[in-house]
């Protein structure tokens, strides 16, 4: 199955860091956040990556075409260019890096890469967020609502819109404003979707949460998995701040992977 990583905006909130990298690529315990993200989907085995770019996406793609040989010891012979891995650190990924646009929206980005999603169920995330939720547990719901498209529903104090929730808050009713600490659940990404939901999309300017999230709702085909453990984005330097500091504790929440 493949995972779809929103990866393309400009991250303004994070100005500090995306001047010169696009926020996926904001570091967290000397990798970036998309790497997590990524060791947190790989862990319930899931490798098959569509990462889904767009501003200053050469550092995306500079970072996976040295992916292994910066982190394996190797011997290259220089005349004829032959390498022999001596002991590769790396990981058992199938990345595809694409180019979604520089204006494209969220939906837009996700429409251009119908083509690789193979007319099948896949993951959807959003490249800034983090947690320990439980991906087999969260396909196996999906699988049991007969949904097009399941999001994760989170508690996260203010900035985000509430969602209204029904059928023991397994189903999204519609979306509203959220109060700072009223301990609403908002949407937290990790999605499953059906290849339905492409045809929800319009094009580069739509966006992902408002007309296709709101045609979800009509057709009673938008469901909700209620995580209430552990959950962080990183939309300011503060979230980074945090969870540079959760890294550094040595027990950081959304690493369920082993080293």
């Amino acid at each position: 199955m493949k995972v779809a990583i929103l990866a393309g905006g400009f991250g303004t909130r994070l100005s500090e860091e995306t001047m010169v990298r696009p926020k996926p690529m904001a570091e967290i315990g000397g990798r970036p956040i998309l790497w997590h993200i990524m060791k947190i989907y790989s862990h319930y085995g899931f490798s098959d990556f569509v990462i889904l770019g767009g501003y200053r996406i050469d550092f995306i793609r500079d970072y996976f075409m040295r992916y292994r040989y910066s982190r394996s010891d190797f011997t290259i012979d220089l005349g004829t260019g032959d390498v022999r891995w001596l002991e590769a650190q790396t990981d058992n990924w199938r990345v595809t890096v694409l180019d979604t646009g520089l204006e494209s929206l969220t939906g837009g980005r996700i429409l251009r890469a119908r083509r690789y999603l193979e007319d099948s169920t896949f993951c959807l995330t959003y490249g800034d967020g983090v947690s320990d939720v439980n991906i087999a547990d969260l396909l196996a719901f999906h699988r049991s609502r007969a949904a097009w498209c399941t999001l994760t529903a989170v508690v996260q104090p203010g900035r985000f819109g509430a969602l209204e929730l029904t059928d023991n808050a397994m189903s999204v009713s519609g979306f509203g404003e959220k109060r700072a600490g009223d301990g609403g659940l908002i949407n937290g990404g990790f999605f499953v979707c059906e290849p339905q939901v492409l045809d929800l999309i319009d094009d580069d300017l739509t966006t992902w949460e408002a007309e296709p999230m709101s045609r979800l709702i009509e057709r009673g085909k938008l469901s909700s998995f209620v995580h209430d453990r552990y959950w962080q984005n990183m939309d300011t330097l503060r979230d980074k701040q945090v969870l540079e500091a959760t890294w550094a504790t040595g027990a950081a929440p959304w690493k369920v992977w082993s080293d």
